[in-house]
């Protein structure tokens, strides 16, 4: 194959790979990446993701649940005015479960500021409130007596344990992944849309048609017909 022939296909490769790529960047719709920047932008109006406002529900949980618990405890041990009397106002670190309280009304409070009003993207808040729920809880069940007071000794305790555990998984397994991956998305949509709109709205397909690629030889082969026959019409 001489070089005429390689560049003329060179340049026929070039001309339909140039030609595929703008019929991909001109396939780009872009209504539908505009719907979906607005699709994200109203979440990010909303002011809170739904991910995000599960959280905070389960913060609410927490803390409705471990106050239920308490009431129920004070109910079972004489009446809630004797009882409350005793663990609040006599108040004993080794007997009253008035502290496992103030912890859940602790873990609330920081979890709802940190991830609720500030709008907090960090793990260290819940990595506090998870840390010192788990050290006073075991220095309560390790120095006091509630073991001794029923089953309540051990309810309040592991519940308190475990909810504060749980809300650490679902922010660092859940929260936190869900909204960096949608920022991400959202990211990607913007910078596609901004590359659809490089391209004129009115451009269609038949402008970009590059004709079907000619057998190779087929131009050399007329040439030497023309020259074959140019003697016959002279004579």
């Amino acid at each position: 194959m001489n070089p005429l022939q390689e560049d003329m296909e060179n340049a026929l490769t070039g001309s339909q790979s140039s030609h595929a790529s703008l019929r991909d960047v001109h396939s780009i719709n872009p209504t539908h990446l505009m719907a979906r920047i607005e699709s994200y932008e109203g979440r990010e109006k909303k002011g809170i993701s739904d991910v995000r406002r599960t959280f905070c529900l389960f913060v609410t949980f927490d803390l409705l649940f471990v106050t239920l618990l308490w009431i129920i405890e004070l109910n079972v041990n004489g009446g809630i005015e004797n009882t409350l009397e005793k663990e609040v106002v006599q108040y004993d670190y080794y007997s009253s479960y008035f502290d496992i309280f103030l912890l859940a009304v602790f873990r609330f409070k920081v979890l709802i500021l940190a991830y609720a009003v500030c709008r907090l993207r960090h793990w260290w808040a819940i990595a506090l409130t998870t840390a010192v729920t788990s050290a006073f809880l075991l220095a309560k069940v390790i120095l006091s007596k509630l073991f001794s007071q029923g089953a309540f000794g051990y309810v309040l305790p592991i519940i308190s344990f475990l909810l504060a555990w749980i809300e650490t998984w679902f922010l660092d397994f859940k929260v936190l992944p869900q909204e960096a991956e949608e920022e991400n998305r959202l990211l990607i949509v913007q910078d596609a849309s901004e590359r659809a709109a490089l391209i004129p709205g009115g451009l269609s397909d038949g402008q970009f048609y590059s004709p079907p690629e000619s057998e190779a030889g087929s131009e050399e082969e007329a040439e030497e017909k023309q020259d074959s026959e140019k003697p016959l019409l002279e004579l």
